[in-house]
């Protein structure tokens, strides 16, 4: 399989340089580790947000580091949780005083090196309180490869948005980690696959799919999913994705929802927007208000063909939050 890369072992360090080169204003490398940070960081007497976890998943995590979102991300090796080491070096240059959130999505070795390293930065700083959230908005699937419960997925990036927004008004500590645990209390995303992902150090595809297969529920490491099945049309598709989303999150009837298509970091665009056109009829259909719609590569599973669809129910005070400005090199909200 062709791919535009040098040496594998090179992977991540290239490509974290690459990204600094590209938003110097915006991001910078924690020397000597896989971490970036807000190119302000600290910001001194706000919450900090931050979050990581294995490359592949571009622009997720660090993608949204600036400010409005994400002050801090680790990057692990390709699907590997960052050592708690590299966690412990990220809270430490993100500590501004206010207290440091962590964003963790549920797979066992995020959630094991993030407590361990939130750990080891409080023994190094007395004054430093760390919050948590762990983010499991995938309703396809419970206790899978990688995971006790569910997976977390492409809902974290309304995790992000809110939790920074809520740090960058003033709000304390506690009061970001509620405002980021409604949205996981209220979000739900199910994704399927087209084909697999290819790893750079192996070069071939990670599962085996056939030329007519797909499949449902998938995770975005290539986790199996729920069923594999024929191919099926993009109406198909996106209605067996919104409704196990509609009835996991069951919003009120005529409630507001932000939503999400996703693409999985190999499907155009133009299919994006085909599967996002069914989802708005079927949202329609349950008396639901599109408040707000993205539709993107929001968090990848590196060249893998697929999509996701995320549905968050809304109050006012998440609407405020995900309203606010926030500027980040992947995801710009002006006033």
């Amino acid at each position: 399989m062709k791919k535009l890369i040098n040496e594998p072992d090179a992977y991540v360090d290239e490509m974290l340089r690459g990204m600094v080169a590209a938003y110097p204003q915006q991001v910078r490398r924690v020397e000597g580790t896989d971490v970036l940070v807000r190119a302000d960081a600290p910001v001194d007497g706000e919450v900090s947000i931050v979050s990581g976890g294995g490359s592949g998943h571009e622009p997720t995590h660090a993608g949204y580091l600036g400010e409005g979102m994400l002050d801090g991300a680790a990057a692990g090796e390709v699907f590997t949780s960052p050592t708690a080491d590299q966690l412990e070096e990220m809270i430490t240059a993100c500590n501004g005083g206010a207290g440091v959130l962590m964003v963790i999505k549920n797979y066992e070795g995020d959630v094991m090196n993030f407590e361990t390293a939130g750990e080891m930065a409080g023994m190094e700083a007395d004054d430093l309180d760390i919050a948590q959230v762990v983010v499991n908005d995938d309703v396809a699937v419970e206790d899978s490869l990688y995971t006790s419960g569910r997976r977390g997925v492409c809902g974290t990036i309304f995790v992000h948005k809110a939790a920074g927004a809520a740090a960058a008004r003033g709000d304390d500590l506690e009061e970001v980690r509620q405002a980021a645990q409604t949205v996981v209390d209220n979000v739900g995303t199910m994704g399927m696959a087209l084909t697999s992902c290819i790893t750079p150090e192996k070069g071939e595809e990670t599962f085996d799919l056939g030329e007519d297969e797909i499949e449902l529920g998938i995770g975005i490491h290539g986790e199996p999913g729920t069923e594999r099945t024929e191919a099926m049309s993009a109406d198909a598709v996106a209605d067996h994705l919104t409704e196990a989303v509609l009835e996991d999150v069951d919003p009120a009837d005529g409630a507001e929802v932000a939503m999400i298509v996703n693409g999985m970091g190999g499907t155009p665009l133009s299919e994006l927007f085909i599967v996002n056109r069914r989802v708005q009829e079927l949202l329609d259909e349950r008396g639901l208000q599109t408040w707000d719609a993205w539709v993107g590569d929001y968090m990848t599973s590196l060249d893998m063909c697929g999509c996701s669809v995320t549905v968050l129910e809304l109050d006012d005070e998440t609407k405020e939050l995900l309203a606010a400005p926030a500027d980040t090199p992947a995801l710009t909200v002006t006033d």
